[in-house]
């Protein structure tokens, strides 16, 4: 049996991923339904959300539906679940995240609450809906989007880690509960990875050589391969060098120092 036949039966017949009309999200939707998965596709950007939908569907392979709704609002689900009832769900992507780029005191309070609703509860809300059913099924797969961020504090996205840090604990929490149930969890902790996102929050990356940047399509690939293998995962083999490194050599505070540092290179004034 080929990766990608195993891959099929393992979390098939259908994929739900959120934030899938950008970045990351697309790239999912590309790479999931080129292993033959149906998908349910998730964004707030409706135009956008077709493009990447038709894009899947010229492969001729799979079924997919789109569902335009916002993720931050309490009842978002009521949109979701008539695409999805009486559907099979064996892998979910919560992959959508709110990420303003800032000082804590310079942003408002209510997009340090969207960050939250769009980062923390709606993940929540997403994996007790569809793990459970999974659960009952003893197959599938979760992941959910972490961020290097997330081992520690950094300033100028400091609501955004803190955000984060809340999806890799639960991932790894989930990942041993639901291990010996045939249900595999992955807390995935991407570093900037250059999406559409990210271009867009302007970093002057010339000012640092520290930090890589990744791209989205060798990413994904590497979420993909590693789910079912270990409860998280830090993609790029100098990024996990880096972060290696220097959680062995350097106290918690020199660390968040590091990290902060650079935030200031790409975004400070």
């Amino acid at each position: 049996m080929t990766v990608v036949q195993t891959f099929k039966q393992k979390y098939g017949p259908w994929a739900l991923i959120t934030g899938a009309a950008w970045g990351m999200g697309a790239e999912y939707s590309r790479q999931i339904g080129a292993m033959g998965l149906n998908l349910v596709l998730v964004d707030m950007r409706g135009d956008d959300l077709r493009k990447v939908a038709d894009e899947v569907r010229r492969g001729g392979r799979v079924e997919v539906r789109e569902v335009v709704t916002d993720l931050s609002r309490p009842d978002f689900m009521s949109a979701l679940r008539p695409a999805t009832d009486g559907l099979e769900i064996g892998l979910l992507v919560s992959n959508a995240a709110h990420l303003p780029v800032g000082l804590f005191f310079e942003q408002s309070l209510e997009d340090k609450i969207r960050m939250i609703e769009v980062n923390c509860r709606a993940p929540l809300i997403l994996v007790h809906e569809f793990g459970a059913k999974m659960l009952a099924r003893r197959r599938g797969g979760i992941i959910l989007m972490s961020s290097g961020s997330a081992t520690q504090g950094v300033a100028y996205i400091a609501s955004y880690a803190a955000t984060k840090a809340y999806n890799l604990v639960l991932a790894e929490s989930l990942w041993d509960e639901l291990r010996e149930h045939g249900v595999d969890v992955l807390g995935f902790m991407p570093g900037a990875t250059r999406t559409t996102g990210f271009e867009l929050s302007k970093p002057r990356l010339e000012r640092s050589a520290v930090a890589p940047v990744n791209d989205p399509k060798p990413t994904v690939a590497e979420a993909l391969r590693v789910l079912g293998k270990t409860p998280s995962w830090i993609p790029g083999r100098r990024n996990r060098w880096i972060l290696t490194l220097a959680q062995r050599l350097l106290p918690r505070k020199q660390m968040i120092k590091l990290v902060s540092s650079n935030m200031r290179q790409w975004y400070g004034r």
